[in-house]
């Protein structure tokens, strides 16, 4: 069960949920109608193979006994896309600061194509950044982006002061900055959630944008969902464990209130644009999902 300071590797808890997604997007780029290229995707499960076995080319919509993977494979491809198109946006409108929070196994730093002068800033526990790390200096000899691209990886948990961190590092919050919220928000505490948007705020000069992953009532749906815990169990743990249910204000508000211009899309509505609909047994539960980006004028 999850405690307010827990910690994880990349193979227990919350650090399961980066390799189930490294698993969706390797699916996704072997697609031929995949909506994202992650060539590095299958390297990390293939890392772990002997501890945890996930597919990295087999559909597994084809697994009569695993639908919600098929779906989840299907999401994670249309929430990447929506996410790569703003983040890469915002870089050629000149945002050249890109904090990736509770940044995982994305390896955006090195997949997309970034205007020279960019710098990304990857924040997350530091196993999971040691575990990414390692993999990808052994499969291509160094996890750094293109030339051009700086990377600044930061070992920090989320939870803990994450901000003095960032400056450390030569994040300048007097310059506008781009920052991610992906698959991030239903596995933190409602205060921890609460004081990063409070910091991310804090942190934002005029014309920064935030781009976030908002499953609102799909929370609940999703922890209810007896289909998403007969997936989850090739991971080796209960993904509905890992959720956090409790209240929390709807930070679109919040953006709001303090000045910020928020649009959104709907997971389902993302989906049907890309030609990629969500469908089957807890499409309902995904397809609520909100993606948005807020804007500080």
């Amino acid at each position: 069960m999850r405690t307010d300071d827990d910690q994880w590797t990349i193979t227990e808890s919350v650090g399961v949920t980066a390799l189930g997604v490294a698993s969706s997007r390797a699916m996704e780029t072997r697609r031929p109608d995949g909506l994202v290229e992650d060539p590095h995707a299958a390297a990390f499960l293939d890392a772990v193979r002997d501890e945890i076995d996930l597919p990295t080319e087999v559909d597994p919509r084809a697994d009569p006994t695993d639908p919600a993977s098929g779906l989840m494979s299907t999401y994670v491809g249309v929430r990447s896309r929506w996410f790569d198109e703003h983040l890469l946006d915002a870089a050629r409108d000149g945002i050249d600061q890109v904090v990736i929070l509770a940044s995982g196994l994305d390896t955006r730093a090195q997949r997309l194509e970034w205007p020279a002068g960019t710098t990304v800033f990857e924040i997350d526990q530091a196993d999971v950044v040691d575990f990414k790390d390692r993999v990808l200096t052994e499969t291509e000899g160094s996890p750094e982006p293109a030339e051009g691209v700086r990377r600044i990886a930061l070992r920090v948990d989320l939870r803990h002061d994450w901000p003095a961190a960032l400056r450390d590092a030569g994040f300048d919050p007097g310059r506008p900055s781009a920052w991610l919220a992906e698959g991030l928000l239903p596995y933190l505490p409602a205060q921890a959630e609460i004081d990063l948007f409070d910091r991310i705020v804090e942190l934002s000069a005029a014309g920064s944008r935030i781009a976030v992953e908002h499953l609102a009532d799909a929370v609940d749906r999703l922890s209810d969902d007896e289909l998403v815990a007969t997936s989850s169990q090739r991971f080796g743990v209960d993904v509905r464990d890992l959720i956090m249910t409790d209240d929390r204000p709807d930070p679109r508000a919040r953006l709001r209130d303090q000045g910020w211009k928020v649009e959104e899309q709907t997971a389902q509505e993302a989906g049907a644009g890309y030609g990629r609909p969500l469908e089957g047994p807890t499409a309902e539960a995904f397809a609520s999902s909100v993606f948005f980006e807020a804007r500080r004028p």
